[in-house]
């Protein structure tokens, strides 16, 4: 049996799916339900309080983690004594990258390598579901707004980020191993917001922010020094952060999917 952590977020939802159509028992978990196929067990538990895991964790065989709270030594501790042998860990690309910002993600990959499990870490570079903070402004009067409108990075799909998670955690030969995950090409705001346009079969605006009202934006859900970095990262991003990684066609046999095939598939939230 596989426990998901983060069962209803964007990876982890396309994750279960992904694990009960290839035959697996799933234990989905997340803090509230959420849409789940109807033969998946959901237990309600926070990364936060480490406990409130273990009846998820009974039984289990393996466990995909997110980086959440603030005591990675004690999930893991109490996933090893139910008998879990298989950790994958989401952590970011920034680890890697800005190790000074992402200490937090840092910390919880160290974790998973101490743990005595047979691990793999997937840094995941940024998703393109982070394109969902247009929804509304798009419903509204499709329009898009973004700082940096020039400046592309190889976002990834939550589908593909799923799809190495599910090889990782079911298949063999990915121990120890840390994967990049990227997608196919760099992909700027104004022709991400252009993709979603031509999905919906109507032209979306793009707005160019100024960087203090992204950082004004920003700051509203994120803490400063992530702020900073993401903002770095979005406006300046370092070679590392602009090449696509070959990682995602090495697990999967195949290459990424591009930003428009996640907006044609994507396109009824921008309706």
């Amino acid at each position: 049996m596989i426990v998901v952590t983060g069962a209803t977020g964007n990876v982890g939802r396309e994750l279960v799916r992904t694990l009960v159509g290839a035959g697996e028992q799933v234990t989905a978990v997340s803090r509230r339900p959420g849409p789940l196929p109807a033969d998946v067990r959901h237990v309600p538990a926070d990364l936060a309080d480490p406990e409130s895991l273990r009846p998820a964790l009974d039984g289990a065989t393996a466990l995909f983690l997110l980086v959440a709270g603030e005591e990675p030594r004690e999930i893991l501790r109490l996933a090893r004594s139910a008998g879990v042998r298989r950790v994958v860990l989401l952590s970011s690309q920034g680890v890697g990258t800005r190790p000074e910002v992402y200490r937090h993600a840092a910390g919880f990959e160290e974790a998973v390598r101490d743990s005595g499990l047979d691990w793999t870490v997937l840094r995941s570079g940024g998703l393109n579901s982070n394109a969902f903070a247009w929804a509304d402004s798009i419903r509204a009067d499709r329009t898009a707004a973004a700082p940096f409108g020039e400046v592309g990075l190889p976002t990834v799909d939550p589908a593909d980020v799923a799809a190495v998670a599910a090889a990782t955690l079911r298949e063999d030969g990915h121990t120890g191993r840390t994967y990049e995950l990227t997608g196919p090409a760099p992909v700027t705001p104004r022709e991400r917001a252009e993709a979603i346009g031509a999905a919906l079969g109507t032209p979306v605006r793009f707005v160019e922010q100024t960087r203090d009202e992204a950082r004004a934006q920003l700051l509203a859900f994120m803490p400063e020094p992530v702020v900073e970095g993401t903002l770095a990262i979005l406006g300046r991003p370092l070679p590392a952060e602009r090449t696509p990684g070959p990682d995602v066609e090495r697990v999967l046999g195949r290459a990424p999917h591009t930003f428009a095939d996640w907006a044609a598939r994507t396109a009824p939230a921008f309706r």
